[in-house]
């Protein structure tokens, strides 16, 4: 926890703000973002918001803690793999929708399954990502405390804007065409992890 000095100070807040800028900003249109909007249009928003942000607070925690090493923990084409056939099992999922499915089923689901699902999601998409990586440098040259709040409070807005944009779609177009369209968002991240592996 920040001293009373660093607080009055300011340094604490411009250790936090200066995080918050530099991660909200590198997160924006990220593939984190877009797996908030696609879950959102098919589930309630609250649970995916949830998810996300429990999963951006472990991963900046460790970030802050173990430093750019944790990445290290697990060989990353394991983790790129994991991630390509997440997404691909969700894509493939999302196609299979048909018009028999009952709507309600997304309202009934319990938000525990969605709040998990979407923190798995998010955990194995963003672990090592660019940005664990530049939270754990900022956490070696500042308050670590500050740099963990202003990175989960700028990944839990980017992750509020997906899901209102990811509701927004769920008002304009069909329950189908949101499926059929998430599918294919998620198979195309599902591509672009592979073609990391190489």
């Amino acid at each position: 926890m920040p001293d009373l000095a660093s607080w009055l100070s300011g340094q604490w807040l411009s250790a936090a703000g200066t995080t918050f800028l530099v991660v909200a900003f590198a997160e924006i249109g990220d593939k984190s973002q877009l797996v908030c909007m696609t879950l959102a249009a098919r589930h309630r928003g609250l649970p995916v918001v949830i998810g996300a942000t429990a999963a951006f607070a472990v991963l900046n925690l460790l970030a802050v803690l173990f430093g750019a090493a944790v990445a290290a923990w697990l060989p990353e084409w394991l983790v790129t793999l994991a991630v390509a056939v997440l997404f691909a099992g969700f894509g493939i999922s999302a196609l299979r929708y048909t018009e028999d499915d009952e709507d309600d089923e997304v309202e009934e689901k319990p938000g525990h399954g969605i709040v998990a699902t979407t923190f798995l999601l998010i955990f194995l998409a963003e672990f090592g990502d660019k940005t664990q990586i530049a939270v754990a440098g900022l956490g070696s040259t500042s308050e670590p405390s500050a740099v963990w709040a202003g990175a989960t409070a700028a990944l839990a807005v980017t992750s509020i804007l997906g899901v209102l944009a990811g509701r927004k779609l769920l008002k304009r177009l069909p329950l189908k065409w949101i499926h059929r369209i998430s599918g294919v968002l998620f198979l195309l991240l599902a591509i672009f992890a592979v073609t990391r592996l190489f």
